[in-house]
């Protein structure tokens, strides 16, 4: 790669840094219960291994998690015949150090990120040859994490991705049972209304931010689907200049006004989670880290907090996912059959990750969490009620790629990194200009960035 590429891919690399803040700030407390943990297996290499295997990848919000996977990686190294040695790092360093690596041609030989890394695809090794075998071995990968991995354009996997995490609504369960959703809003005309009869009565805001951060990115793409509306189509055409567009952005700004106050347009992303878990959002959508965390330090805001799928809009209801995994191989690794190898043995039991995690980790194949509805159904991490996550069971339903309904492809990745679609919403929010300029504007941003892209053959349309 030339200087030039290390530059623009540590730049396109900013998607991944600010997908990374959602988690930095969760530490919940509490061990992993000994039992019903799954138990792990091991199926011998297809090919002979030894020497070394570095691996890099984030500090997970649940420490238990790292705690298992380190020992899960040793023990899978002492019985392969490769000396293994895991490096965990602050998510939000990950992607300069990827960066970095790819610079001087050395460094890890498998590394683990949040977030898609489309824009590394000239960087990394394809790893179809994983993907096809994963498929062999357990069925149709998900389509979620398929797009989220791969460039119909190019047909090369740049990434392994063998889980996700979902993106749920967040509610105070208190508050929208005194504005008659007891179960929370199911639509987005519902969170408008309850929304705004909570903020009159009670004071309390929503949750959703038009800020450069990660969930401001994600809830307001969900925004956009539920309305018929995306930045590209099917066939990775730019086509966000719609009507739908414009309602979406006129529907926010009718939201902010009535529900929220202007720290939405400044926020972090750790800002949502930490005013859930204070009790002073009425709705966010998130993962479950903040409840998980809220189930250490405020049990009794925990119990309060409940969890709706995707709202339904004017053309549906759909959500982003709000990690995708992609484990990639970069061109400089020295052990890529280990690196191979061990992603193999790592998918085969990743009902242990899911359970390390404390549910929060997703797996790509179902069948490799079976138990997976029975958790979410009774909580072995002790929900009240036990079931209050059993919604989650039919996440793939409700959630999509970034890119939809196109692929994960790099011009997405940079329009993602350099927050345009936050930046489209907060402009017509605070009323610098109309939602149809808004919408004009952010045209014109994001197609000379697909154009770029397409003209480097990495991109369809």
């Amino acid at each position: 790669m030339t200087r030039r590429r290390v530059l623009q891919t540590a730049g396109a690399l900013g998607v991944g840094a600010a997908l990374a803040g959602c988690a930095s700030e969760e530490d919940p407390p509490g061990g992993v219960p000994a039992t019903g943990a799954p138990e792990e297996t091991f199926t011998p290499p297809t090919r002979k291994l030894s020497g070394d295997l570095k691996i890099l990848l984030w500090s997970h919000f649940v420490p238990s998690h790292d705690t298992w996977f380190d020992k899960f990686a040793a023990d899978w190294g002492a019985k392969a015949g490769v000396k293994v040695a895991v490096d965990h790092v602050d998510q939000a360093t990950i992607p300069t150090r990827i960066a970095a690596e790819i610079s001087a041609g050395q460094g890890h030989d498998l590394v683990q990120f949040i977030a898609t890394l489309s824009h590394l695809e000239q960087g990394v090794l394809d790893l179809k040859d994983v993907t096809d075998e994963a498929v062999k071995r357990w069925g149709t990968q998900l389509e979620l994490c398929r797009k989220s991995s791969s460039n119909p354009k190019t047909g090369k996997f740049y990434a392994y991705s063998p889980g996700w995490v979902p993106d749920p609504g967040n509610f105070r369960t208190s508050l929208w049972r005194e504005a008659g959703l007891p179960n929370g809003p199911t639509t987005w005309d519902e969170l408008l209304a309850g929304g705004t009869e909570i903020k009159n009565k009670k004071n309390v805001q929503m949750g959703l931010g038009m800020s450069q951060e990660i969930d401001s990115n994600m809830v307001l793409r969900a925004l956009m689907w539920s309305f018929g509306s995306s930045i590209q189509d099917a066939n990775e055409k730019v086509v966000i200049n719609s009507d739908q567009t414009v309602a979406a952005v006129e529907y926010m700004t009718k939201l902010f006004k009535q529900t929220m106050t202007n720290e939405v347009f400044s926020w972090n992303a750790a800002s949502n989670n930490q005013g859930l878990v204070a009790g002073k959002l009425s709705y966010a959508v998130n993962s479950i880290s903040a409840y998980r965390t809220a189930q250490g330090s405020s049990p009794d805001v925990a119990d309060d907090i409940g969890f709706v799928p995707a709202l339904r809009g004017p053309s549906g209801a759909l959500a982003a996912q709000h990690v995708m995994y992609n484990w990639i191989v970069p061109k400089h690794a020295k052990n890529p059959d280990a690196a191979k190898e061990f992603l193999l043995h790592y998918t085969a039991n990743y009902a242990a990750a899911t359970y390390a995690s404390k549910l929060y980790d997703f797996c790509a194949w179902d069948k490799l969490t079976p138990n997976l509805a029975t958790w979410l159904g009774s909580d072995p991490f002790g929900s009240k009620p036990a079931d209050k996550l059993k919604l989650l069971a039919d996440a793939t339903k409700w959630s999509t790629n970034i890119g939809h309904p196109g692929p994960s492809n790099g011009a997405e990745g940079e329009v993602f990194s350099t927050f345009i679609i936050p930046n489209m919403f907060a402009r017509a929010a605070r009323g610098e200009v109309t939602a149809k300029q808004a919408v004009l504007d952010a045209e014109a941003q994001i197609t000379p960035i697909f154009a770029k892209w397409r003209s480097q053959g990495l991109v369809g349309g």
